[in-house]
């Protein structure tokens, strides 16, 4: 009887301190200098994923390898997109389960960084705002626009209904959430970050009294029922919408000097925490722009130096994964689309691969933790590869669409309300006894030009081609122009991205020694859906189409069954395709377009099944040769194959300054940080040209930015720039002129090494500007390397 009491006695004292245990939650706040998590100084070393860029069977992988690595948190955004592909029908389920995400996390002590938005970046497709917000022709995108705004708050209130119960303050592992994202890149606007911040306090309920660092920075304890709310931008910009009661937080990628990031927000907020919210591991690849890469000596040597002086971070990206289907968005100025994969050049590559990165940097960060760090896990499976497949076509570029509109003017992709795929546009030509130009203005993005079915020419808005020669054509003819659509601007002032072609379309020509002009009109427009399920019901009714406008090409929807005795991760080789999208199993894998640098294609191992699989292969170029695929175990990121050169050094583009007086000849002042010239007098002019005649170190030009300032003092738009010179550009390195302003402070124009000065760049405006000086910023890393000394720049 006494032995059965004493049992009972144990296990009752047991089950109490297991319930005080449950009960005692953690907690998170700012301290003098530093997070304070249960009241102790706490460094975050966040792992930067993206769930939606990870297959869902492979979150609890990727969440275990950060762990492994020696991170203690996870930071992630929340893609509005992705949850609202069509207006006010929320999705959180499967892929999309971001709560999900976060309990995994939290299942391996990770703690979490949560970044709604609503704007994100990210590479991803218009930033993860909603295309159908376009819809809305007036709409002011990331502004105090009363339907974008109450778009955001539902979108908000639908993000914390998934989250809000998973905060530190309610036991779960969010300990931070951000507000907006880099919005000194987009504007100046605090009253609109500031209804941004309120609409997320409002979704994350009563759990969100807001710290007040600017206030409470002496103090030790906090309110620890707060959650912990932050803004990031860059140090150049940070305090154009810096709000009081925010904590701020710098982003900048490897090689940067980090006391200099660090700087000015030291010296407003000396008592605050430090910490960059977005260390930039390597970097995005464009199509037709070599492979990204950044050392990994460099970038565990910028980790490490904060980790020494207490500074938190989160490594953008840890592990950088894929951008399935059409998800890629685009970058700007201009038009620069984005590759499939979104490797990164991460410590973990882009099928959860450890690389040499995550190597060094484990053994960087087991200096820093007193505990041995966890095993690497295992790959949930193996690489695999195919010999050739060959596929059939089983749809033309005739035979399939989704709907189809006449209308006296021509319609956008979303004024058919289509968000992604391609649109089909035909008009009657009049009667044009010569050879004339066709002009699309303006075509986005790829298109391909029909008279009666056959192709006579393309369009690109990447390569900047707009126009195109036509044949002599005769009253009654068929113009016909197959318009691609790729991934919406993601970045800077030109997210507002339509798709089709969105303003017109003229036809121009020399006749008896006049320039006579076209303007086309009433057009027949049938938009082509890129989703899976339109394509199935496509293949079982096949739409035919007998006018004599009907396409003749190669292009079309291909397929093949293959078979697989087992499983594994592979990549999918389209090197004899041109251009198109890829679905396995009816997984939308990604776009690929021969001229690269990207070949092939991942697919994941848990999208395949033992026996018989499929594939379908869109391509609107047609392949070259036979129409066949391959799966290899190994991927292929760097393969150019590109006609057209990336160098601007062509001698007949190089202007003759010398009967020009300089608008400003001086030196720039060595070290990091923006300078400012003032121009001896205002110049106007279409080109500016900036000659470096020395460097600091006398070594190879490095320039960051650019900005040419008005005569009020304000920096011009940059997203119609482009470089009509440069006299030496370092082509392998990724380093050409368009990076002197590609509204990215990490990344710069250089210099072949050893070529001799002086060196020149030269920028097209894209129109005539009145022009008062010039901002120039040199390179981030310790010493500027490559800043320019004496210099002359020129305005005509």
């Amino acid at each position: 009887m006494i032995h059965r009491l004493l049992i009972f006695i144990f296990t009752f004292a047991l089950s109490v301190s297991f319930i005080e245990a449950k009960s005692k939650q953690d907690t998170f706040c700012i301290g003098k200098k530093s997070f304070l998590l249960n009241g102790k100084p706490f460094v975050i070393k966040a792992a930067e994923l993206h769930y939606p860029r990870i297959p869902r069977p492979y979150w609890e992988h990727r969440i275990k390898m950060c762990k492994s690595l020696g991170m203690n948190a996870i930071c992630l955004y929340v893609f509005w997109n992705i949850h609202e592909q069509k207006e006010g029908v929320f999705d959180f389920t499967g892929q999309n389960d971001v709560a999900e995400f976060c309990r995994l996390a939290h299942k391996h002590g990770m703690y979490v960084i949560v970044r709604p938005g609503p704007y994100v970046c990210a590479e991803w497709e218009m930033g993860g705002l909603p295309w159908w917000l376009l819809k809305k022709k007036d709409i002011r995108l990331r502004e105090q626009d009363p339907y974008f705004m109450e778009r955001v708050r539902l979108f908000e209130n639908e993000v914390g209904r998934q989250l809000a119960s998973l905060t530190i303050t309610k036991g779960g592992p969010i300990i931070m959430v951000q507000v907006e994202n880099e919005y000194g890149s987009y504007g100046e606007d605090k009253a609109y970050v500031s209804a941004i911040r309120d609409i997320v306090k409002g979704a994350f309920a009563d759990s969100n009294n807001v710290i007040e660092p600017s206030k409470r920075a002496n103090v030790a304890e906090e309110d620890n029922s707060s959650l912990v709310l932050f803004q990031c931008d860059w140090a150049s910009n940070f305090t154009k919408n810096a709000l009081d009661d925010l904590v701020w937080t710098m982003n900048f990628g490897t090689g940067a000097k980090i006391d200099k990031q660090f700087e000015k927000l030291k010296s407003i907020r000396p008592d605050a925490p430090l910490m960059c919210s977005e260390y930039w591991s390597g970097w995005f690849d464009k199509w037709g722009a070599r492979h990204e890469t950044r050392p990994a000596a460099d970038m565990v040597a910028g980790i490490d130096e904060m980790l020494s002086k207490g500074i938190s971070f989160s490594l953008y990206m840890t592990h950088g994964g894929t951008s399935f289907g059409h998800w890629a968005g685009a970058n700007s100025p201009g038009f620069a689309p984005d590759v499939t994969s979104y490797d990164y050049d991460a410590p973990i590559n882009e099928y959860g691969i450890p690389t040499d990165k995550f190597f060094l940097l484990r053994s960087t960060l087991q200096k820093y933790s007193d505990k041995k760090l966890p095993d690497i896990p295992r790959c949930p499976l193996p690489l695999i590869s195919t010999p050739k497949i060959m596929l059939d076509r089983i749809l033309t570029l005739n035979d399939f669409f989704t709907n189809e509109k006449v209308s006296h003017n021509i319609l956008t992709m979303e004024d058919m309300d289509v968000g992604w795929g391609m649109m089909e546009y035909s008009a009657i030509l009049p009667d044009i006894p010569v050879s004339s130009i066709l002009t699309v203005n303006e075509c986005h993005d790829y298109g391909l030009v029909f008279i009666n079915g056959k192709r006579v020419g393309r369009i690109s808005r990447v390569n900047k081609e707009s126009s195109v020669t036509l044949p002599q054509v005769n009253k009654g003819d068929t113009l016909t122009i197959l318009v691609e659509a790729m991934g919406r601007i993601n970045f800077g002032r030109a997210i507002k991205d339509y798709k089709g072609i969105t303003k017109s379309v003229s036809i121009t020509a020399h006749i008896d020694d006049n320039m006579v002009t076209w303007t086309l009109y009433n057009w027949r427009h049938r938009a082509i859906s890129d989703d899976y399920n339109d394509i199935i019901k496509c293949m079982n009714h096949p739409v035919s189409s007998s006018n004599k406008g009907r396409i003749q090409s190669n292009g079309g929807y291909y397929r093949a069954s293959f078979s697989l005795k087992r499983i594994g991760d592979t990549f999918v080789n389209m090197e004899a395709f041109g251009k198109g999208q890829v679905w396995i199993n009816g997984h939308a894998i990604g776009r690929y377009w021969s001229i690269g640098p990207q070949q092939t294609l991942y697919v994941p191992g848990c999208w395949l099944k033992k026996g018989v699989n499929e594939i379908i292969v869109l391509d609107i170029e047609g392949p070259d040769g036979n129409p066949t695929v391959h799966f290899t175990d190994t991927p292929e990121l760097n393969k150019l194959n590109v006609v057209k050169t990336e160098r601007h050094d062509n001698p007949a583009d190089r202007p003759q300054l010398t009967s020009l007086t300089p608008a400003a000849s001086s030196s720039f002042n060595p070290g990091n940080g923006w300078q400012k010239v003032d121009f001896i007098s205002p110049q106007k002019g279409r080109y500016i040209a900036l000659e470096c005649l020395s460097t600091h170190a006398g070594d190879n030009v490095s320039v960051a930015e650019l900005y040419v300032l008005d005569n009020q003092g304000k920096r011009y738009a940059r997203e119609q720039w482009k470089v009509r010179y440069a006299d030496s550009e370092n082509i392998s390195g990724n380093n050409t002129g368009e990076k002197a302003f590609d509204l990215q402070e990490s990344t710069y124009w250089q210099t072949k090494k050893g070529a001799s000065f002086p060196h020149m760049i030269v920028i097209d405006l894209g129109m005539e500007c009145e022009m008062k000086g010039m901002e120039y910023l040199p390179r981030a890393e310790d010493g500027a390397p490559g800043s320019v000394k004496e210099f002359r720049i020129y305005c005509f």
